[in-house]
């Protein structure tokens, strides 16, 4: 059977890209993606582990000592952008 699905641009891209770097094609994906979905499996992986690996987003390990001083730099740049001083 066909079905014709419209895509928004930025998906039709990335499903574009997915199957390029997978060489899979769209079908295979789209297929195996709504056998998940309706036979009701669930994974155990949180949706931000799923978008990691199926590198929708990037990671990025910090120690706790840059952690902890990312945070404080952005507290001071808002508190710059709103005119206050860091500890207000």
């Amino acid at each position: 059977m066909t079905t014709t699905v419209r895509l928004p641009p930025r998906l039709e891209q990335t499903l574009a890209r997915y199957c390029v770097e997978h060489r899979r094609s769209k079908s295979e994906v789209i297929i195996e993606l709504l056998e998940q979905r309706f036979s009701g499996e669930q994974t155990e992986k949180s949706p931000y582990e799923l978008a990691c690996e199926s590198g929708f987003l990037g990671s990025l390990e910090l120690d706790e000592d840059t952690a902890s001083q990312a945070g404080t730099r952005a507290r001071e740049a808002i508190a710059r952008k709103h005119g206050r001083s860091a500890g207000e």
